[in-house]
């Protein structure tokens, strides 16, 4: 990386920057620019992974959503450079730069500070909140005007074809050992469609989503922990407020690993389901209607079951996309999305009279 080509670009003042490394994210490289001591001489430096994203079309996304956030924030007389990402343009206006090495983007640095884990369920609440609000501001955004950067991401109706294809090549040999989880995804075929069709036939909106909704994409204050900004926009994208909380839900209420060996220790928390419809809802107000608010509890199940028959197809299929780092890897994943399904399945009525409740 060559600092100087890419800050040519930029009508940044100060010189010399101390640059290092910054963050936990796997898909992009990110540095932290630094021209002095005060927070607002430092600036997140990140080189996009063009090989997984169309970077005109992702930083269009990106610039959209920041531009409509940064005004809505400072209508309701908040701080837009602290409450949301700002894209830095270049001298000529663009949202990011081409060099001999790559792409690269500039972002204003906000202070703050992202967990990994839930360590207590205030973390979760202020998480929901976060996700919440960002939906919140984005209600009346045109969410047509958006690229989808990873075509047909929550399209469960073809990740369910690509799962049926991926069974009928069986090209390791795999599928005979692991019938159960095989009847398992083909015997819930009807979950798929659910929310698709209410997208398609208008019941449910298409709305701006995030499609990342884990705790590790929300900044905190370093000083009251409470939540500051939602970041990592990258997959920002058309689809269902559903798809985000789902995806949440699955990830933030399980009590233990996405890819724990030993089930018993695998369980739905239906407390912390609790705790994060109360801090969404609250801080989602109007942003959602009856019927998205109708679909909430079994969202969760839905992306759950997504992504456990996409870890099933990527074992049968050879381990081809899901990094892996044992045997059965894959397939450790997928049961243990299978079991937090079970719960759920059997917990749904009390989901949807919490989500009820909440909503009152």
């Amino acid at each position: 990386m060559n600092l100087n080509e890419i800050l040519q670009y930029y009508s940044i003042n100060g010189q010399n920057p101390s640059c290092t490394p910054y963050g936990e994210g796997h898909i992009n490289d990110t540095m932290l620019l630094a021209f002095g001591c005060g927070t607002s001489e430092k600036y997140v430096l990140q080189k996009i992974n063009d090989r997984l994203f169309d970077v005109e079309k992702l930083m269009n996304n990106i610039t959209l959503i920041t531009d409509f956030i940064r005004a809505k924030t400072a209508s309701r007389g908040g701080n837009p450079d602290r409450e949301c990402l700002t894209v830095v343009k270049t001298k000529d206006g663009k949202s990011f730069v081409k060099t001999e090495d790559g792409y690269y983007r500039i972002y204003i640095f906000i202070d703050g500070v992202s967990y990994q884990v839930v360590k207590e369920p205030k973390d979760f609440y202020r998480c929901a909140e976060a996700f919440g609000r960002f939906a919140n501001l984005l209600a009346e955004f045109d969410a047509t005007q958006l690229f989808e950067v990873i075509p047909k991401f929550h399209d469960t109706e073809k990740r369910f074809r690509d799962f049926t294809e991926v069974l009928e090549k069986d090209v390791c040999g795999r599928a005979k050992g692991v019938r159960r989880e095989i009847d398992f995804v083909l015997s819930r075929k009807d979950y798929c469609g659910r929310i698709i069709s209410k997208l398609k036939n208008g019941e449910i909106p298409v709305r701006c989503t995030h499609n990342d909704t884990k705790l590790n994409n929300v900044l905190f204050d370093r000083t009251t922990d409470e939540c500051i900004a939602v970041i990592d926009l990258d997959t920002v994208m058309p689809g269902s407020l559903c798809y985000d909380f789902g995806d949440a839900i699955r990830f933030g209420c399980n009590t233990s690993t996405e890819d724990d060996k030993d089930l018993r220790r695998v369980n739905f928390d239906i407390n912390l389901f609790k705790t994060f419809v109360e801090g969404y809802l609250k801080a989602i107000g109007n942003g959602i209607t009856a019927a998205e608010t109708g679909q909430l509890a079994f969202s969760a199940i839905l992306m759950t079951y997504e992504c456990g028959m996409r870890f099933l197809t990527d074992y049968l299929d050879g381990d081809h996309y899901f990094r892996t780092a044992r045997e059965n890897h894959n397939l450790d994943r997928a049961r243990t999305q299978f079991k937090l399904i079970e719960d759920m399945e059997r917990l749904l009525p009390e989901m949807e009279k919490i989500v009820a409740d909440c909503r009152k």
